[in-house]
């Protein structure tokens, strides 16, 4: 499914306006803004080169899920993960000693976290 709040952030991240990023992909200004609102999905051609003027893949742009194999103790099955929670995952991984802190006990600290902010 086409993410039109990605192509916003994009778009402005890169000061664009909806016309400028219609001119340069070839479709109009209310092309744009029916994309980022999801009320409209592009074309193939379009996807691509939206995808390559704000330097990111088609598949940020579709929302695309990771799927992954997993062997675990001898039985393989697949997962699937959406991109945003690969991109937490990416971050948190930055943070070798907090990564391990939510490894070992996910449930405890996440608790933890939704009282502080709640």
């Amino acid at each position: 499914m086409f993410n039109g709040k990605r192509l916003k952030e994009l778009r402005t991240s890169m000061g664009l306006t909806q016309k400028q990023l219609g001119d340069l992909v070839n479709v109009t200004k209310v092309s744009i803004c029916g994309y980022e609102k999801s009320n409209r999905t592009p074309n193939i051609e379009t996807l691509i080169d939206l995808a390559n003027i704000l330097n990111t893949t088609p598949n940020y742009l579709l929302d695309s899920e990771v799927s992954a194999k997993v062997m675990e103790e001898k039985e393989e099955y697949s997962v699937s993960i959406s991109s945003e929670d690969m991109e937490i995952l990416r971050e948190l991984k930055k943070y070798p000693d907090l990564y391990t802190i939510i490894k070992d006990n996910p449930k405890r600290l996440i608790e933890k976290i939704n009282k502080k902010i709640n």
